[in-house]
């Protein structure tokens, strides 16, 4: 389905198209024509060809009031014609382009072709075979069948690079699958109104079809192309696809063209569904970039766009936010990032955008991959010089040409041992461990209602500092009830009797609250018996029916009387004007309009109000103030929203001019003002509770009023009486951080920020202000790290902005869903404490399986560098230490990563973004369980053969068979490694390692399986795994010495980190030019906020780009053969400079204390010194 191209799809479609010619009275490729064209011409297009759109509808066989019928039959038939609207997504890639891309591991096939050089040499017998002269080892051990055995090894490490390539592709294939599978999910929960059989419906946006009778209203993300039928003030962002900022408005006779991937900004209406899938706007332009395929995969490889690349059908319009953004390419497609741009990108912006654990880890895998480098290097030279040393000058040999492919062997051995040291340093798990544990993440994340639309959110919202939260829907239930109102001068406390309002007051209220409200907006019963009434639409509307119910009266006949076409006039809501107003003709030929909207604000275009008897009387600004200080400020001390409902009547001549709102909404009549309660959710007050404990701020930004949200904000928990704190509104907070000039000043913000706990009244400006202050802080040395929640269009822009967006899944309009990187499916708050918990887990995942990674890179380099140094061969061979590094790798990073999550992860401050990844503790029990390592492998490597009175293994000439000596000391070392690995599932000294293991299955399997495989390569591996079988009380000894890792564990455990004050220097430098950095980038951050934007969409590619480069730096530090004496020089004099880089931020200095600071390093190259 992959990509098809316009002319499979047209040839296809054709041939469908003479089947049933006549069945419809337009073609495909005569609608598409149509949606070509724009605005005015369209509107004679369609006037000359079908005579208005009711002929189009009656051409497409629909009705624009009923809709379709809906008949299976007649739906498939529209489909089979018309398409589907479906845009097939591009093909994934291959599991053989996977293996491929695995291949290209530069560690990897360095060690490909050293294999390959020893397998070639293996076979070639040179005729000075038994030449005695040719060095010390051809004589002694070669016994039958040795010889012919040379090739074992080279083809073992080439089965064991097979291994580790397809263990990795299958990895990126899983991950690439789920990703698939969540895209889907989140594509099937967009659903979409329509009218069919004269009911209004919600359909997956799939099952749309040509002629369906679309529901538009605001907040909608257009989901096929159509024509505007009938609706109100419909303004349509249109950047998507044009580039255009400015909201275009949609009329029936102007304009009506409305366009897939396109956002409704306000509004509502009805739309014919014109074109679908591949035929609509963005059908035709994705269809384009599936068949420019072949140059977007050539990208993709440059990109290897790792860290799964959600292609999200919807990017389409990911960046509304910002014209600057869009006229720098209109056409910004689901491909992630542009490859032009990329580049441009690349250089100043790769370090603002890769997520914090990325950056951490990248650079602690290159300074770890650095000092791996230098030391296989130093391990070869040592190994060839030794070698050439002992043979030429102290056994006064020939080089005899005979002899030359003997020799070569040796230095083939060399370079093999040379590479294994590089393999095992560099910890190649560390991006898989990332990857398993943000996929395990999100997969379980779903279980916990949050639908992760952003790989990197999840980790990111482990160290969110800062929430700021809606009140409405996410603190609340959403579920408004009038509960107060003021009516003829009486402010009743419950509910009042019908009888007790004058018959006038009361057919203006039913009126005005039935005709002023979306018609989509209805009370449905209860779906079960003794529930509540459902609450379809806008909840606020619902709250006003539902008084009108309960005021025994009802809204339905009020609507037929008058059908949505017969409004003259609607003023639809939006977040300036803060109201809505309606205008129906009278039968008399004059007009009325109805107004509802935020009290202060309705009042305040009020110079009457109906009295006891129902008659308006004037309404002076004192009499105002009175009834705010006595009726609206008691009410939203209750927590009450307050809606003040009004009308005005106008004469039929002269005609107003609708245009000028000013005039229009003022001198109203006010009906009454009602308090609608919408309370607390019953888990958010314990959840924030939560949240502040765990060192996490919550604010909330609200329109509501000051006093309703106070309210609110007391029953939550997000203030408490007596706590110093700020509640402010958009006016005050405005003035409070605006010069003289008007001009936002990042200071006047720092003053506010911390204690403000209360934004009422907020604009969406305000909020996206807010957030941006809080992030650009300097004040407190962490940088905040903030989460936003949102649900409305005007949110996009903090939600971008944020470090992490939550957007609403029930309430959410698509263009909050579009800009968020989780979405909540549930709008519960409780669901972002989950987040937080989920997030803080993949941190502390991360950290587990370095703590376990390093300590065996540590030992095991160090092992092989002094094996090979003191008994010229390394006690653990290449295959072996192949073997290691795929259980500590890849096994390891599936055990530590997949630990599911507790509540006491919520009981510590946030992380912050320049911790080190590698805390005091952490580093204590690296430094400690190697120690405990190498002490016994050495004890077993120099004195073993005395313990176990068994045959010696060192100096072991080329070829010999496998020595028991050795076995056991591979045995043992594998041995500690597992059992260290429980060790290493507690990372803040906890004493019991074994707490919660078995909620973790793939944990224990794991282990076990790796138990197994290892008794199966140590009494079978034989030659080719450099193994001799053990016996039983030998094998007894191995576990016995694993086992002493737990005992060892308790020991380190009770060492005070604080005493420790040495330590503190080798984690900390990880991260120490975390701070310059920010520094450095100020000239960075001037940046256009809408340029920075559009460049989220390509975190992607730089994360892939960082991997490549990785590779790259590795691969020229090789190149370059780095001279190790100046690599230790540097590093000596590192930690005497580690003192002052904190008071200078010269980046010279910081550039040289990061040259080889990573922890590995340091104790490795000290052994190197030893």
């Amino acid at each position: 389905m992959g990509d098809m191209t316009n002319s499979d799809f047209y040839s296809k479609n054709q041939r469908n198209e003479a089947n049933h010619a006549g069945e419809f009275g337009c073609t495909l490729q005569e609608l598409r024509s149509l949606m070509e064209l724009r605005g005015t011409e369209a509107v004679v297009k369609i006037k000359e060809t079908y005579g208005e759109t009711e002929g189009l509808c009656r051409h497409l066989k629909t009705s624009p009031t009923e809709g379709l019928a809906g008949t299976a039959a007649d739906l498939e038939k529209r489909k089979l014609i018309f398409g589907k609207n479906f845009i097939p997504p591009k093909k994934p890639k291959t599991f053989i382009q996977l293996v491929w891309e695995a291949l290209q591991d530069v560690t990897l096939i360095i060690l490909e072709i050293a294999a390959i050089i020893s397998l070639g040499l293996s076979f070639y017998q040179p005729p000075g075979e038994g030449n005695e002269g040719c060095g010390t080892a051809t004589g002694g051990a070669e016994d039958e069948g040795e010889a012919e055995a040379g090739w074992i090894e080279g083809a073992a490490i080439l089965l064991s690079v097979i291994c580790v390539v397809l263990v990795t592709a299958f990895n990126d294939w899983s991950k690439e699958k789920q990703f698939r599978g969540l895209q889907s999910r989140i594509e099937q929960e967009q659903k979409f109104t329509v009218v069919r059989g004269g009911q209004v419906i919600q359909i997956p946006v799939a099952e749309i079809v040509v002629g369906d009778i679309a529901q538009v209203k605001y907040g909608d993300l257009l989901p096929a192309d159509g024509i505007f039928i009938q609706g109100n003030d419909l303004k349509i962002d249109e950047s998507s696809l044009t580039g255009e900022s400015d909201q275009v408005r949609k009329s029936v006779d102007k304009d009506p063209m409305l366009l897939s991937g396109t956002h409704v900004m306000e509004g509502s209406g009805r739309m014919l569904v014109t074109a679908v899938g591949v035929n609509s706007q963005t059908g035709i332009i994705f269809t384009l970039l599936g068949a420019g395929g072949e140059e977007e995969e050539k990208k993709d490889k440059k990109g290897k766009m790792q860290d799964g690349n959600m292609e999200n059908n919807q990017n389409k319009a990911k960046q509304q936010d910002g014209a600057a953004a869009m006229e720098m390419q209109p056409l910004k497609s689901a491909e992630g990032g542009e490859g032009d741009d990329k580049d441009k990108k690349k250089s100043n912006m790769h370090k603002k955008e890769k997520s914090v654990l990325q950056g951490k880890l990248t650079k602690l895998a290159v300074q770890i991959g650095k000092a791996g480098l230098v030391m296989s290097a130093i391990t070869v030279i040592i190994l060839v010089l030794y070698f050439a040393i002992d043979t030429f000058v102290v056994n006064k040999k020939q080089w005899l040409p005979e002899c030359t492919p003997v020799y070569v062997q040796y230095f083939v051995k060399f370079f093999i041992i040379g590479v294994t040291v590089l393999v095992v340093a560099v910890p190649e798990g560390l991006p898989l461990a990332v990857t398993i544990s943000l996929a395990y993440s999100v997969k379980k994340m779903m279980r916990d209602n949050n639908l992760v639309r952003h790989l990197d959110a999840c980790e990111t919202m482990g160290n969110a500092t800062a929430i700021c939260s809606d009140k409405t829907g996410t603190l609340t239930t959403n579920r408004m009830t009038v509960v107060q109102a003021y009516v003829g001068d009486v402010h009743y406390k419950e509910i009042p009797d019908p009888d007790s309002i004058p018959a006038k007051t009361m057919e203006l209220l039913v009126n005005a609250i039935a005709i002023n409200s979306a018609y989509t907006t209805k009370i449905l019963p209860p779906e079960k018996e003794g529930g509540l009434p459902r609450q379809v639409g806008n909840k606020t509307e619902c709250g006003l029916l539902g008084f009108v119910l309960d005021l025994k009266q009802d809204y339905e006949p009020v609507r037929s009387l008058i059908p949505e076409e017969k409004l003259y006039k609607v003023y639809t809501f939006n977040s300036v004007r803060k109201s809505m107003s309606t205008v129906i003709k009278m039968p008399d030929g004059s007009f009325r309009m109805y107004s509802k909207g935020a009290s202060e604000i309705v009042l305040k275009k009020c110079s009457r109000i109906l009295n006891a008897a129902g008659e308006p009387r004037i309404f002076r600004p004192r009499d105002r103030d009175e009834m705010v200080k006595k009726v609206i400020e008691p009410m939203a001390c209750d927590g009450l929203r307050t809606i003040c409902v009004a009308f005005r009547d106008f004469p039929s001549s002269p005609e107003p001019d609708w245009d000028n709102e000013n005039d229009i909404l003022s001198d109203l009549t006010c009906i009454c003002v009602v308090g609608i309660e919408d309370p607390v959710r019953p888990e958010v007050p314990e959840a924030i509770r939560k949240c502040q404990r765990a060192g996490i701020t919550v604010r909330m930004v609200t329109g509501d009023n000051i006093n309703t949200a106070r309210a609110i904000a007391i029953k939550c928990g997000i203030i408490h009486p007596g706590e110093d704190f700020l509640c402010l509104e958009g006016k005050e907070f405005n003035r409070r951080i605006r010069n003289e000039k008007g001009e936002i000043e990042q200071e006047r913000i720092d003053k506010i920020w911390p204690k403000l706990r209360v934004l009422a009244r907020s604009s969406p400006t305000d909020k996206h202000t807010l957030v941006k202050g809080i992030i650009d802080s300097t004040q407190v040395e962490q940088r905040q790290v903030v989460a936003v929640t949102g649900d409305g269009t005007n949110d996009g822009p903090a939600l971008k902005k944020a470090d992490v967006g939550f957007a609403m899944g029930i309430a959410g309009t698509d263009v909050a869903k579009e800009a968020s990187d989780i979405i909540l499916t549930d709008d519960n708050f409780s669901s972002i404490v989950k987040a937080v918990m989920w997030g803080r887990n993949v941190y502390d995942s991360i950290s587990k399986f370095l703590q376990f990674q390093l300590t065996v890179n540590i030992v095991a380099v160090i092992v092989a560098f002094t094996g090979a140094c003191i008994t010229q061969d390394s006690p653990l061979k290449a295959v072996q230490m192949l073997w290691v590094n795929l259980i500590m790798d890849t096994f390891a990073s599936l055990a530590l990563a997949t630990e599911p999550p507790t509540e006491a992860l919520l009981l510590r401050k946030p992380y912050g973004r320049n911790k080190p990844l590698i805390s005091r503790t952490m580093m204590k029990n690296i430094l400690g369980h190697a120690v405990y390592q190498l002490t016994l492998i050495f004890t077993l490597l120099f004195v073993g053969e005395k313990m176990f009175k068994i045959d010696s293994g060192r100096n072991a000439p080329l070829h010999s068979p496998p020595s028991e000596h050795y076995t056991i000391i591979f045995n043992t070392f594998v041995m500690m490694q597992l059992f260290n690995e429980i060790n290493a599932r507690k990372i803040h000294g906890e004493r019991n390692v074994f707490d919660g293991i078995f909620r973790n299955p793939i944990f224990c399997t794991i282990v076990l399986g790796t138990f197994a495989i290892q008794i199966v390569i140590v009494q079978f591996g034989g030659k080719p795994f450099s193994c001799s079988p053990l016996q039983l009380d030998q094998w007894m000894w191995c576990v016995f010495i694993g086992l002493g890792e737990l005992v060892w564990g308790q020991v380190i455990a009770t060492i005070p980190t604080s005493r420790l004050k040495f330590l503190k220097e080798a984690g900390r430098l990880t991260e120490k030019e975390e701070v310059p950095e920010e520094e450095l980038n100020e000239d960075v951050e001037e940046i256009d906020h809408a340029e920075r934007e559009l460049r989220r969409g390509q975190i992607l590619w730089f994360r892939g780009l960082n991997r490549i480069q990785t590779q790259i730096e590795v691969v020229n530090t090789f190149k370059s053969g780095t001279s190790f004496q100046g690599a230790l020089r540097r590093q000596s004099s590192v930690t005497s400079q580690t003192q002052d880089v904190t008071n200078i931020s010269s980046p010279s200095h910081v550039s040289l204390s990061n040259a080889l600071s990573s922890p590995t390093s340091t104790s490795a190259a000290a052994a190197g010194q030893g």
